[in-house]
């Protein structure tokens, strides 16, 4: 069942091309009247051409068009419209001798100048034809611009979502990792019921809102994550006491940066947790620093080779999201030695 809306569409369109014909008939009978007073005969020789110029012109727009121009078939499309041609020609030539006999009585003389000239006759059909083939051309083309549009857009919509699940997947990965880690090592500050503890789980707690809240966020200001880092260095440095030696330079940092949450942090976790304590102390230096269009950011550990510091879910988790967050607009290079393991990251903001 066709619904009232489509219907009424129909009607319009059917009633849009009869006022076209009606303008269209108008117009020859003003060019064919052109140096003529006889105004019946204009009229009936328009008349007659009207089936030939209207069947011409939606052969043109229903057929040879879509099925043939738009579909890249252009031998079809030549042949096709060579034969359309050559029939239209040889009705509007039988148009000329219908003039001729049965409205002028075999009187060249007293037909219209312009109506027995068949090179103005196929000018008046041929320039119908070829405006509306073109408003038809144009019309396809701007629908397939918009269908084109239309399907790039659900295709990046598509890949956004890709992309959001992925980061998403990458982000929980991130969790369980972290608080493994971190809650080890209230386990054994609890064992020993040392008096840091208190302190050591209010730390836990801001990191925690932190993982659980604002890792949600596209991007958080560079305070917050350094402030966290901050706040995880001070974890470790209850459980390493005196066998640890850290320094964290960020003072030429713009506090309205942006950067991904949770970013910066698995580096820190990952040269605690694979550094190589040198004489019963690990060593690690961090320094970061920002201007408005970057972030640079370096951390370097005491190293051993026997230690595999590019292992584990944390190095492999931010090279993951660093494609797909700053794709093109990042460099991460990770330099290991005998004595130490380097990581250099620059960040190029949008």
């Amino acid at each position: 069942m066709f619904s009232k809306k489509h219907i009424l569409n129909k009607v319009a369109q059917v009633l849009l091309h009869l006022l076209f014909w009606c303008v269209v008939l108008l117009f020859f009978m003003y060019f064919f009247g052109f140096e003529s007073q006889d105004t019946n005969y204009v009229l009936a020789y328009s008349l007659f051409l009207m089936p030939i110029t209207i069947a011409t012109t939606y052969i043109s727009i229903y057929k040879l068009i879509p099925d043939y121009l738009i579909t890249k078939q252009y031998a079809r499309f030549g042949i096709y419209a060579f034969y359309t041609f050559i029939i239209s020609a040889y009705l509007i030539i039988v148009s000329i001798f219908f003039g001729l006999i049965f409205l002028s009585s075999f009187t060249y003389q007293e037909m219209p100048p312009i109506s027995r000239n068949i090179f103005f006759v196929m000018l008046a059909v041929y320039t119908i034809v070829i405006v509306v083939s073109a408003f038809k051309l144009l019309k396809l083309n701007l629908k397939h611009t918009e269908d084109t549009k239309r399907l790039e857009n659900k295709i990046l919509e598509t890949q956004l979502k890709l992309k959001e699940q992925e980061l998403n997947y990458l982000k929980m990965q991130i969790h369980p990792h972290f608080l493994f880690n971190t809650l080890n090592t209230l386990y054994g500050f609890a064992l020993k019921k040392a008096d840091e503890t208190p302190e050591m789980i209010l730390k836990l707690s801001n990191l925690l809102d932190y993982l659980l809240y604002q890792t949600n966020k596209p991007f958080v200001l560079l305070s917050e994550e350094i402030n966290h880092i901050n706040d995880y260095i001070a974890l470790e440095h209850m459980r390493f006491n005196n066998r640890l030696c850290v320094s964290f330079n960020y003072s030429n940092c713009l506090e309205n940066t942006l950067i991904s949450p949770m970013l910066l942090i698995p580096f820190v976790e990952n040269s605690f947790k694979h550094g190589y304590l040198k004489n019963g102390v690990l060593d690690i230096t961090i320094t970061l620093s920002s201007t408005s269009e970057s972030i640079n950011f370096t951390i370097e550990n005491s190293n051993s080779k026997k230690e595999t510091s590019t292992n584990g879910i944390g190095l492999l988790n931010i090279k993951k999201r660093l494609d797909l967050l700053y794709k093109d607009n990042y460099s991460l290079d990770i330099v290991e030695n005998n004595s130490t393991f380097k990581v250099n990251l620059a960040l190029k903001l949008k």
